[in-house]
């Protein structure tokens, strides 16, 4: 599985991990797709919305990966896929430094964002809280000296901001308005995506054990993570399902293919027998996690 590098290159795609960008997205466009629904879409908002959130997963990554060699968790002993510190090719200086500019660069795209989007200058602060506490999120995962992915508390951020707040937020900076019903999509996003970060945590129990990362697999074996998992991928059908049923919108039910591609995720994870194996469903259910976002989309807009 571990990969050398053999260019700087090459270490600095691996860094900013392009395959979790799609699962990114996946909030942004669900939280568009409801404020088209409700015609109060806007695509500046789209835009904007979506390049901040790319910013701020490049800049979560590249802190993961600096974070993780600091603390130990990406030793010599880990079986996921070689980081770009680990491997020597870029150092701890110049990760920081990529840190500092997409750190910045998410401050801007946001401060952009929320300007075009708001006139009232208690919601503008209010957003810009948000928008901090995402770029603190991002950073002090596994960096920092009490990172809170070591606790055991990266779930509670990724439901957080990859369901709640994504969606939420978005609908909300399209429409200037509240809406009760977005709350369910909201959850089966945020479902989906800590299922992703559960999957990751399967993988490296072995290693984050070693290194004190309590991630939620650390704590209750992988057996039990397992049910999690399916847990997760279940409340996110149910979410949808009553959503389906409260707005009378059962086009929103072409979301259930993509449970095809999930059920195979959930099924490769749970007969997985090492690292290795169990890596190539991190991708898989970012995918299918995006494939359910535009089936829920198309469905909607019918």
């Amino acid at each position: 599985m571990k990969k050398e590098f053999t260019t700087k290159k090459e270490a600095w795609l691996h860094a900013v991990r392009l395959r979790t960008l799609p699962l990114a997205l996946a909030s942004i466009l669900a939280g568009s797709f409801l404020a088209k629904w409700k015609d109060a879409f806007r695509w500046e908002i789209l835009l904007l919305a979506s390049l901040t959130t790319i910013f701020l997963q490049i800049l979560s990554n590249l802190s993961n990966d600096y974070g993780d060699t600091v603390h130990g968790a990406d030793s010599a002993d880990r079986q996921g896929p070689i980081r770009a510190v680990q491997s020597g090719i870029i150092s701890l200086a110049e990760m920081k430094k990529a840190m500092y500019l997409f750190g910045m660069l998410s401050l801007i795209s946001g401060l952009l964002l929320i300007y075009l989007a708001l006139e009232d200058w208690k919601m503008f602060l209010l957003f810009l809280g948000i928008g901090l506490a995402a770029i603190w999120a991002a950073i002090t995962y596994t960096s920092g000296s009490n990172p809170y992915g070591y606790a055991g508390l990266g779930d509670i951020s990724v439901f957080v901001f990859f369901g709640l707040t994504g969606v939420l937020g978005t609908y909300f900076l399209h429409t200037l308005s509240f809406e009760p019903l977005a709350v369910l999509i909201a959850i089966s996003l945020g479902s989906f995506s800590t299922a992703v970060l559960n999957i990751n945590n399967i993988r490296d129990i072995e290693s984050d054990w070693k290194a004190g990362k309590k991630s939620i697999p650390v704590r209750i074996g992988r057996k039990k993570a397992v049910f999690y998992n399916w847990a997760l991928i279940g409340i996110g059908y149910l979410t949808l399902i009553l959503f389906s049923l409260s707005s009378n919108n059962y086009f929103t039910l072409l979301a259930v293919l993509a449970g095809i591609m999930m059920l195979k995720v959930g099924l490769g994870v749970q007969n997985a027998q090492s690292s290795e194996a169990t890596d190539p469903y991190l991708k898989k259910m970012a995918i299918s996690t995006l494939l359910w976002t535009i089936l829920f989309g198309i469905g909607l807009l019918i």
